[in-house]
């Protein structure tokens, strides 16, 4: 993901205006995050991996998991978050400590039986590779989400890892009734292009129908739609949700609102040193600004920028004062 520019290829749709269907009352301003935490171990090599020998890396223990590093970053910016996932039962004090080491208010469940799920992942440039053991992700269920966390937000968040990872998908249902029936939007990042082959494309759809905003890559957005052309993508998936963040990489951000002209921000170049976590950091830049007021197109530039600072250090989490 690269910083944006701030230049504005199609401004139909763009109205600049604020969006008058958000609350602006302070007791309704957090987000609640639910869904994966995980350990990561970021493994970049020097050079080519050699079989059957060493090869020099740097490898670096971090916290991650696509929603957790979603809630540090929105927390980071200044959001007030809640944060509701599950781990092994002797991780709970750990994971809390860093979770509120970024200002994140934590309710996680301690899991006895399942380890904390852990990720492996292997960076080659802007390309990773990921070994990945859900653990106790698998058993999170979104009617963890309590009804007084949803009383007070604005937006509820949550990952297709959580779709996938449920045989039962009725709490993930719920979760969106109940966040509608408060009047708080519903945010999903499908999270995993081969998830979604895997799982059925108009099956994850109908799971998450009645979200209010989407946020797929182009691999993700290929595979909901179809489709090859970004704009004609992101226009498609706003048949079925009303406000589609489309992330290109390199090539920016297609935003398409129900009814309007999609909307290409373009980006700038930035240094990559690992891309893990870019589309998390990207969602949260967009999320805080759009709780604040700011429409659609500005909260995409302000998610690019964010995105830049995430790729340009080691980990999906913001990077230590």
């Amino acid at each position: 993901m690269s910083a944006i520019s701030g230049t504005v290829e199609h401004a139909a749709g763009a109205s600049g205006e604020r969006n008058p269907a958000r609350t602006k009352d302070s007791a309704r301003n957090r987000v609640v995050v639910f869904g994966d935490i995980i350990d990561d171990i970021v493994v970049v090599p020097e050079g080519p991996i050699r079989q059957d020998t060493d090869t020099p890396s740097s490898i670096r223990n971090r916290a991650g998991g696509s929603a957790a590093n979603a809630a540090s970053w929105l927390a980071d910016l200044g959001a007030g978050v809640d944060f509701v996932g599950r781990v092994a039962a002797e991780d709970v004090q750990r994971h809390s400590a860093i979770l509120e080491s970024f200002g994140v208010t934590p309710h996680l469940i301690g899991d006895t039986e399942h380890p904390t799920g852990t990720i492996v992942v292997l960076v080659d440039g802007n390309n990773r590779s990921m070994l990945t053991e859900r653990g106790a992700n698998a058993f999170l269920s979104a009617d963890d989400v309590a009804d007084d966390l949803l009383d007070h937000a604005s937006v509820v968040h949550f990952t297709g890892y959580s779709v996938f990872d449920s045989a039962d998908h009725s709490p993930v249902r719920r979760l969106i009734e109940r966040a509608t029936a408060r009047g708080v939007t519903v945010s999903v990042d499908p999270a995993s292009a081969g998830n979604l082959d895997d799982f059925g494309t108009e099956a994850f759809l109908d799971v998450i129908a009645g979200a209010g905003m989407l946020f797929p890559n182009l691999d993700e957005g290929r595979a909901l739609t179809g489709l090859d052309v970004p704009e004609d993508m992101a226009a498609a998936l706003a048949d079925r949700v009303p406000l589609v963040a489309l992330t290109l990489g390199t090539g920016g951000v297609v935003v398409a609102e129900r009814g309007h002209e999609a909307v290409r921000v373009a980006a700038q170049e930035s240094a990559i040193v690992d891309p893990t976590g870019a589309g998390d950091s990207f969602t949260a830049g967009f999320l805080a600004a759009w709780i604040t007021g700011a429409d659609a197109v500005a909260a995409a530039k302000s998610g690019v920028q964010v995105a830049a600072r995430a790729v340009a250090t080691v980990g999906g989490r913001p990077p230590k004062q």
